[in-house]
């Protein structure tokens, strides 16, 4: 599990930098129509949809964009339809990637996913092809400080199913369903939470030869510097 939080970290930090350069609201939009269109239109009762707006609120993204992602993905709008399309593959170093994707053009989107696949030296599978190595988990990154002992316990009685240290972090995973629970357990405890969401956690993961590690890293950022792309998961051992 150590791979994707690591990955998760990485992608933490890209999404505040894309944030300065003004180009994160699409993809936060996508998030926002694909957790409403999976969980339905309501915070309230769909978590993963509140995270999603929450992070949108703290990027300062307009309400009126807000809500029509929201109307987008619950049907309500009708102007841009759009499809969540899942893919599958191999990277560089034999890494797998699952890669999350909500476009309006499959042919586009298809497209762009294989030539960055192509030019880092991986290729695109079937279904299933890789997925089978994921599994879907709540995670919760928290900052490390001295309460580390109460914020593990919190989680722990919250459902937690691990807490790992990675850095400067501690990292909780937990089922989707506890994922809640647990968040609002840590920030109780006194933790600063730095990131929540649902994500595919690969069940192994794998460690890519030293030769390839940082063409493996450059080709994950360029699979998520594509517009259409909302999430991409990956086995490797960063």
């Amino acid at each position: 599990m150590s791979g994707h939080s690591k990955w998760a970290q990485i992608k933490r930090q890209k999404g505040t930098a894309d944030l300065k350069k003004g180009i994160a609201f699409t993809k936060l939009a996508n998030a926002i129509t694909i957790a409403a269109r999976e969980g339905g239109p309501d915070p309230a009762i769909n978590f993963r949809l509140r995270l999603t707006i929450e992070k949108a609120r703290a990027a300062n993204m307009p309400k009126d964009n807000v809500e029509r992602a929201i109307k987008r993905g619950s049907g309500e709008a009708t102007d841009r339809p759009m499809a969540t399309v899942t893919y599958e593959g191999y990277g560089p170093g034999g890494i797998a990637v699952v890669v999350e994707a909500l476009t309006d053009n499959r042919h586009r989107t298809a497209g762009e996913l294989r030539r960055v696949f192509t030019e880092y030296g991986g290729r695109l599978g079937h279904t299933n092809s890789v997925r089978w190595m994921f599994a879907r988990r709540g995670f919760v990154e928290v900052k490390r400080n001295a309460n580390r002992e109460a914020v593990e316990l919190a989680a722990i009685d919250a459902g937690a199913a691990d807490v790992v240290e990675e850095g400067d972090s501690v990292i909780v995973y937990t089922s989707p369903t506890a994922l809640a629970a647990v968040r609002d357990a840590v920030t109780a405890a006194g933790a600063e939470v730095l990131n929540a969401e649902l994500a595919l956690v690969p069940t192994t993961v794998m460690a890519p030869p030293a030769d390839q590690r940082e063409k493996v890293t450059d080709f994950l950022l360029a699979l998520e510097d594509l517009q259409d792309i909302n999430d991409v998961a990956t086995n490797a051992a960063i």
